[in-house]
């Protein structure tokens, strides 16, 4: 499949600001949220932390490590001009954050500066992850952090059943948007084969039983069948309503697992 994120900007405007604010809808649910405090926790801050994430897109995580306890500078990159605009916007009162353009597998960025590095959701999205891993322990000072949160995206789902035709929007919405939607099973191995050493790896569970979050991946699987032929626009319109029957009715499930790593760079 083709670099998602990397060609982001090929999209047209309103895709690009659709994809923006679900990236925001992600950020605020309260479920979310908890995760992401739960994974920034795990990682020893040092002092005056100079922090990098990578892939940042609207800057959610970004936003929130710029408000952590000892960080005293982070830097957001991202290949996507679009979500770097609305980032900055976003994040007009912190000065102690800025934003640069760039890709995670060639960061523009000199070796050992950084105390932390973060990939939220991000390296399951990356042809050759191992090469952004790579990057990542170059900018790393000795003894400094790999924090990566990203979903096992193989686990997704809203069906309620065998052959539920909901599931088929989840289906074609990973295929298309996910590189690897088994990436955090192999992490471990990866970050041990870029000379890092693994500190700690768990497991966070996400369900959805009000219609936020999963929603948008219903809908945006919806419009892919629909664009790719594969089902006619009132057919895509039909599983949408469907999607939101549930909710109103009570009946709306969806789960993500997701997993979190930390590492450290050897001294």
């Amino acid at each position: 499949m083709a670099d998602v994120w990397a060609t982001f900007s090929e999209l047209d405007t309103a895709a690009q600001e659709r994809l923006a604010e679900v990236l925001e809808t992600r950020g605020a649910d309260p479920q979310q949220q908890a995760m992401r405090r739960a994974f920034l926790a795990e990682i020893a801050f040092p002092t005056q932390a100079r922090v990098l994430e990578v892939g940042c897109g609207t800057g959610v995580l970004t936003r929130a490590l710029a408000r952590w306890p000892d960080v005293a500078e982070v830097v957001g990159i991202d290949p996507a001009p679009s979500l770097l605009a609305r980032a900055r916007e976003l994040a007009a009162d912190l000065p102690n954050l800025t934003f640069r353009q760039g890709d995670g597998r060639s960061l523009p960025l000199e070796d050992e500066t950084f105390d932390v590095v973060v990939f939220d959701s991000t390296l399951s999205h990356v042809p050759d992850p191992g090469r952004a891993l790579a990057e990542a322990s170059r900018v790393l000072r000795p003894k400094g952090w790999l924090a990566v949160f990203d979903g096992d995206y193989a686990t997704t789902t809203v069906a309620l059943g065998d052959h539920d035709p909901l599931q088929a929007c989840v289906a074609v919405m990973m295929a298309n948007s996910v590189h690897d939607r088994f990436l955090v099973r192999r992490l471990p191995a990866l970050v041990r084969a870029g000379g890092l050493e693994l500190a700690g790896f768990r497991s966070h569970g996400f369900v959805d039983a009000e219609g936020g979050y999963m929603l948008t991946v219903v809908d945006r699987g919806a419009d892919m069948l629909a664009a790719a032929g594969q089902l006619g626009a009132d057919t895509a319109a039909a599983l949408k309503a469907e999607a939101r029957r549930r909710v109103a009715a009570g009946t709306f499930f969806g789960h993500i697992a997701y997993a979190s790593l930390t590492a450290r760079k050897p001294s």
